[in-house]
């Protein structure tokens, strides 16, 4: 036998010996998954937009954030918050005879931010250079924000993807949509909105020392003379 005839009698040797491997289906295996709809699952992540309010002083901005440093102030302020909405679904079949049933999840995702508000205090009339700047970085924040939804679309869809494999759920007759919604519940859920807050850390790094540094020194030193006027004032 020359060389060719060799590697083609191991790879149908190999072949044999994987469906060998290979359990055959049962007649109920047969019938979920040929005959049911494959697992679905759908994400969707959206924006409702922003609102700019300029009715609360810095003081009061710095309260809302907790700042407890007695020489930091919060001159603008970004708030928002996500939600993570699941939906489950799908077509079921039973097999009296084994016991057990077997379900192909359908499985809906939404991912949104509330309406995001952004704040800046009411020291910076709208239009002057200060308000300008402060608005311009806390629109870094909202960006931040919107940027995020997409990277959390993607990694979820990828993690529910490898999960289901398309293929349908196999439980005790009964038990399978409990199951899952627990699964769904306890561990899902939490992994998601875990990814959604990750965006915090990008949100941490838009407000460093050096940013607020830059703001107290820009529009001619206009925002740190209204700072300390307004300090003076009390």
């Amino acid at each position: 036998m020359n060389g060719r005839r060799l590697a083609l009698a191991l790879a149908l040797a190999a072949c044999g010996a994987a469906a060998a491997a290979a359990p055959a289906r049962t007649p109920f295996q047969i019938r979920c998954e040929d005959s049911i709809s494959k697992t679905v699952s759908v994400l969707s992540a959206k924006q409702n937009g922003y609102t700019i309010n300029t009715t609360l002083s810095y003081k009061m901005l710095t309260a809302m954030k907790g700042v407890a440093t007695r020489n930091q102030f919060v001159l603008g302020l970004t708030r928002t918050e996500s939600r993570v909405q699941i939906g489950l679904a799908g077509p079921m079949l039973q097999d009296p005879a084994s016991g057990y049933e077997c379900v192909a999840p359908q499985i809906s995702v939404q991912l949104t931010y509330v309406p995001v508000k952004i704040y800046v205090g009411s020291e910076f009339p709208v239009g002057t250079c200060g308000y300008k700047e402060i608005l311009a970085h806390e629109m870094r924040h909202m960006e931040a924000y919107m940027a995020h939804l997409p990277k959390v679309e993607r990694t979820v869809g990828a993690a529910l993807a490898k999960r289901f494999e398309g293929k349908p759920l196999y439980a005790p007759a009964g038990t399978a949509r409990s199951a899952l919604a627990f699964e769904i519940d306890s561990g899902w859920l939490p992994y998601i909105k875990a990814e959604m807050a990750k965006v915090e850390a990008v949100q941490a790094q838009i407000d460093s020392p050096a940013e607020y540094a830059r703001l107290g020194k820009v529009c001619g030193g206009e925002i740190q003379r209204i700072l300390v006027r307004t300090r003076a004032m009390r």
